[in-house]
């Protein structure tokens, strides 16, 4: 039996809006909102949208905004009853409830509402297919995600198998549930590892869920996703960590094994409390792109001097940088490299990021006491040629380490650090004694990656530059040869992978460290990568920071003699100056000071130590002033002596400056300046 046509509300009230062929609306019974809804937009010539305004004049309610829903609106109203009379609770406070309507005449669904939630009603205007899609978003997550996934054309799911437990042979054989929620999960991890992201960040918002991927160290959005849908596949992701999924509210760590489309890769996983949900990180390591030290891509200079650090047979040498440098990147390359199976090498790491033949590899587990400072004190009991720690964070481990390399052993570290120089300062920092560091630090490297030009469209520089490139090639000194343009190749970001740029600092008489910025600076010239990059990575003052503004413009062919006792303090005065583009010579003590001013011809400014064996500071000093050669030379002394007697007698000698240690790099860098220009006035 067929259903009678009747007119319906809507025919009245769209009339009286100013549809008059509105008049001519009749739906039958069984039809369903969203059919009658369409039926009128139809027939009134105006669009669904437009009816929704119209129905929200014609009744005096506003037109509802679905896109920021409160969720403890939603647990007043069962989803049983949002779908039996096509609602959706917006917010709410002690008194009221908002709620979407479609119907604002159905005085049921009223008084259904206020009944549940103990409130009173007011309604907002809302079309059938809106409301409809809010409450498969925000009570139904797998019809969210099942949604999701149709909208992007996916009908078949990625195969995702935890094995990080499992044996070689039964990895291939097992397959996870086909779940809406773990097929978008599979594909996010899938999509991820294709496009070699590091990171793969899951960030609740106001507005819904985004996934973003960092991408050659930028982030990137992914994919916008519900909120409910993000909550499962947070979950998903803890589940497979093996994380508490009914504990929102800590962080929480946690790894994975899994195989995808045939490749094994490790996920480390991260969790966080938000105000209503959870943020995840998930960082991809693959096992396989373990690198030597040729592929780094490291210039030759930097190389040779890392592989002469490595040479050692003792005492510790640091990798510094922030995260996601590449710090561990370059120590699992050195390592390769010094495991060559006639030395013993073992290491502790938090996490150990990839497991490498031929050493012995530490996880730190703090609920089990094996921290680095206790695992340290038992691979000193291992008879090993070769230590790693992957990070020197506290006391206490600087200690062990600096033991180890009194008793020696070679030890490999990162320390958190801007530069190379900067890595004594954290040491002392620390707590570590300065004559330790001084007696074990062989050396530093500091390290970043910029970003390379992509290859398929990176554009030739013609004679005319934008007036951004203008700016940067005024203050770097150095022309770009190409720029980034963007392509499919490089999803339009105009760059494809990463080149590692770096400053080598060694603590012994050897040839000037080169600032990491010149080693960027060389990589623009090749065209191999940009001035924005390099800005962007290494900021407007390069990586030295504020030492670096202030040596900018500090004449490049001033020649420098340091001559201190202390190795540290020497090689620290040596990477300051030469950061800032001055030419540094070395001295250990008096005696040879003089040696090298009777060979040096060219140098414009002694920095003097005061307390130095076989020939002191003031004794040095003395005979400068009284050598015609040398009369006129600037010198400026340092010393640790807090005394203002000190600073007097040292001036009355003939001092042109003086600066107590330890170094301030700005300060010490400006106050040679000041020598260089008084001496040219």
């Amino acid at each position: 039996m067929t259903a009678t046509p009747r007119r319906h509300w809507l025919a009245d009230l769209l009339v009286k809006q100013g549809s008059p062929d509105a008049a001519n609306l009749a739906v039958s019974d069984d039809a369903t909102p969203e059919e009658i809804w369409n039926a009128a937009a139809q027939i009134a010539r105006i669009t669904p949208d437009e009816v929704t305004r119209r129905v929200a004049a014609g009744t005096k309610y506003a037109v509802a905004n679905l896109d920021h829903p409160e969720s403890r609106a939603q647990i007043l109203v069962p989803e049983s009853l949002a779908r039996r009379h096509l609602v959706f609770p917006i917010h709410e406070t002690d008194r009221s409830l908002v709620v979407a309507t479609w119907n604002p005449t159905d005085l049921d669904a009223e008084q259904a509402l206020g009944f549940a939630a103990g409130r009173s009603i007011t309604f907002e205007i809302a079309s059938p297919k809106a409301i409809a899609q809010a409450i498969d978003a925000h009570y139904a997550p797998d019809d969210a995600v099942n949604q999701l996934l149709d909208r992007a054309g996916i009908s078949d799911g990625i195969d995702v198998t935890v094995v990080e437990e499992q044996a070689p042979e039964t990895v291939a054989a097992q397959d996870l549930d086909a779940a809406p929620v773990v097929k978008l999960t599979g594909i996010i991890l899938a999509d991820a590892v294709k496009a070699g992201v590091s990171d793969i960040h899951m960030e609740p918002g106001r507005e819904g869920g985004v996934v973003r991927f960092r991408i050659d160290g930028v982030l990137r959005v992914y994919m916008r996703i519900p909120m409910t849908a993000l909550n499962r596949v947070v979950s998903r992701i803890k589940v497979m960590g093996k994380l508490d999924i009914a504990d929102r509210l800590r962080p929480q760590d946690g790894r994975a094994r899994v195989q995808l489309a045939g490749k094994v890769v490790d996920l480390r996983l991260s969790t966080v409390p938000t105000r209503d949900a959870e943020k995840a990180v998930i960082r991809i390591l693959d096992p396989s792109n373990s690198k030597k030290l040729e592929d780094l891509n490291v210039s030759k200079a930097e190389l040779e001097r890392f592989r002469r650090l490595l040479l050692n047979r003792d005492g510790i040498v640091v990798v510094t940088g922030p995260t996601g440098s590449g710090k561990t990147t370059t120590l699992y390359a050195a390592l390769r490299e010094i495991a060559t199976g006639e030395v013993n090498v073992m290491t502790v790491e938090d996490p150990v990021e990839y497991e490498l033949p031929g050493m012995t590899q530490i996880q730190v587990e703090p609920k089990r006491n094996v921290t680095f400072a206790s695992a340290l004190r038992s691979i000193l009991r291992q008879d090993p040629n070769v230590i790693f720690v992957g990070e020197i964070r506290d006391l206490e481990t600087a200690e062990i380490a600096v033991q180890a390399a009194y008793t020696g052993h070679l030890v490999l570290a990162t320390i958190h650090a801007n530069d190379a120089a900067g890595s004594v300062d954290r040491f002392i920092d620390l707590g570590l004694d300065r004559a330790k560091v001084t007696g074990t630090l062989r050396g530093a490297l500091a390290q970043r990656l910029v970003r390379r030009l992509c290859p398929s469209c990176a554009q030739a520089v013609d004679r005319s530059l934008t007036p951004a490139e203008q700016k940067l090639a005024e203050r770097y000194g150095v022309r770009p040869v190409k720029r980034a343009v963007g392509c499919d190749a490089c999803a339009q970001a105009g760059y494809r992978g990463r080149i590692t740029v770096m400053e080598v600092m060694v603590g012994s008489s050897t040839n000037g460290m080169r600032p990491m910025r010149d080693s960027a600076l060389e990589r623009v010239a090749a065209g191999e990568t940009t001035l924005e990059e390099v800005e962007r990575v290494l900021g407007g003052a390069g990586a030295g920071g504020e030492t670096e503004a202030v040596a900018t413009a500090a004449p490049a062919a001033a020649h420098i003699l340091v001559v201190d006792d202390d190795n540290v303090n020497r090689m620290m005065a040596k990477a300051v100056l030469e950061k800032g583009g001055f030419r540094v010579s070395e001295a250990k003590d008096g005696v040879e000071a003089l040696e090298q001013l009777q060979h040096l011809a060219d140098v414009q400014v002694m920095v003097l130590d005061l307390d130095m064996p076989r020939l002191g500071g003031a004794e040095v000093l003395e005979r400068v002033r009284h050598a015609k050669a040398t009369a006129a030379l600037p010198v400026i002394v340092l010393t640790g002596s807090e005394s203002g007697d000190t600073e007097v007698e040292i001036m009355e000698r003939g001092a042109d400056d003086y600066v107590r240690k330890p170094i301030d790099g700005p300060r010490f860098v400006a106050r040679v300046k000041a020598a260089l220009r008084r001496a040219g006035s």
